[in-house]
């Protein structure tokens, strides 16, 4: 894997209908914030080969939102990303990217904040940056980090949503 995105899913409704949150639906706040993430991303020329998906509603929607911008993305729903801890994301995002150069893991905080926040330290990221991240990850931020032959990261952009 030469770069790894991770993109936590958009805004979210408080109580799915069913009272589960695996049931948990976009908003349209996070329908549109997902979308325009995903478009910026593509504008900047960050685009997947392969993207992981988290099984519930939300990460579902979250993709079918940023799937137009990636059109050649290859993707597939992977069952243990649904909260998954940070170790977990990272291990799944490393073995996909024996295959493929650049993964996208669609999924949840605290584990995605908690690898970004890894990565950072890992990379030797400023203060601040590592400070920023640990701050807030909101519905909808993107962070993009490239690796290097020997497997360590480096910071390549963090987005939040706009507006």
């Amino acid at each position: 894997m030469d770069r790894l995105i991770l993109l936590r899913h958009g805004k979210a409704e408080r109580e799915s209908v069913s009272g589960d949150d695996f049931d948990r639906k976009l908003t349209h706040r996070g329908v549109r914030e997902s979308a325009a993430a995903a478009a910026h991303l593509a504008d900047l020329g960050l685009v997947p080969d392969l993207v992981l998906v988290s099984p519930a509603a939300r990460t579902r929607e979250t993709w079918a939102a940023a799937q137009e911008s990636f059109p050649g993305a290859a993707w597939r729903v992977e069952p243990s990303l649904y909260h998954a801890e940070e170790r977990v994301v990272r291990k799944l995002a490393e073995d996909a990217g024996e295959t493929s150069r650049v993964v996208m893991v669609v999924g949840h905080n605290p584990g995605l904040q908690e690898l970004v926040i890894r990565l950072l330290n890992e990379g030797s990221a400023p203060s601040p940056l590592i400070a920023r991240a640990h701050a807030m990850f909101p519905t909808a931020t993107a962070a993009v980090f490239l690796f290097d032959a020997t497997g360590r990261p480096a910071y390549d952009g963090l987005f939040f949503p706009r507006g």
